[in-house]
């Protein structure tokens, strides 16, 4: 450090206050953001199971733990979007599903009170569109890190938008997928009713 060397004095070199003044390595970086920086799509292509890979036609996969969906064709990639994915004791069901309904402009229900909300504000979770994949009518009781929440009856799980562009790439949902509504958009445009979806762990 050549700078320093030049502005101490030499008494102050001598007595070691240049080992003091020069910084020490930067730690490592916390390991989410390691992983979330090493985390390419073609390293969760390569995840993806070779059989899935070679499946022909259209089909979504998700990979839950790197928060990642891919959309292949016949093996190749045409689209690939960062998630936010079910908190815990609210997890995203891993399996094999299929699309089940398509909705543009969903309205949202809210699952313990039956409160009803239609247009696309921040009120809305849903954002702009709504692909159910998933229908469990075992009900659920957890708690979702401010109160606990017993449903009775049936849930959906779908990929949706989300007026909360943070929560994207997080475990903060109630076991939906979250993307950005232009992604979302996206997807919509491309998947039918019965397109497979894969929801890896």
């Amino acid at each position: 450090m050549p700078f320093l060397k030049n502005v101490l004095p030499t008494s102050a070199r001598r007595a070691g206050y240049l080992d003091s003044m020069i910084p020490s390595p930067l730690p490592e970086p916390i390991p989410l953001l390691q992983a979330a920086s090493m985390d390419t799509v073609m390293a969760a292509l390569v995840a993806v199971p070779q059989e899935l890979r070679q499946k022909p036609g259209l089909h979504v996969v998700m990979l839950r733990d790197r928060r990642r969906l891919l959309l292949l064709e016949s093996g190749e990639l045409r689209q690939a979007f960062p998630v936010a994915i079910g908190m815990p004791g609210w997890e995203t069901p891993t399996g094999r599903y299929k699309v089940l309904e398509k909705i543009d402009n969903p309205v949202w229900v809210h699952p313990v009170s039956g409160d009803r909300v239609a247009d696309q504000s921040s009120a809305n979770p849903l954002g702009s569109h709504w692909i159910g994949f998933h229908r469990d009518c075992r009900g659920r009781d957890a708690h979702d890190g401010d109160q606990w929440i017993t449903i009775k009856g049936c849930t959906s799980t779908g990929f949706h938008g989300t007026p909360h562009r943070w929560t994207v790439g997080r475990a903060v949902s109630h076991g939906c997928v979250r993307l950005w509504n232009e992604n979302v958009r996206t997807l919509y445009g491309q998947v039918k009713l019965g397109t497979p979806v894969t929801v890896l762990p």
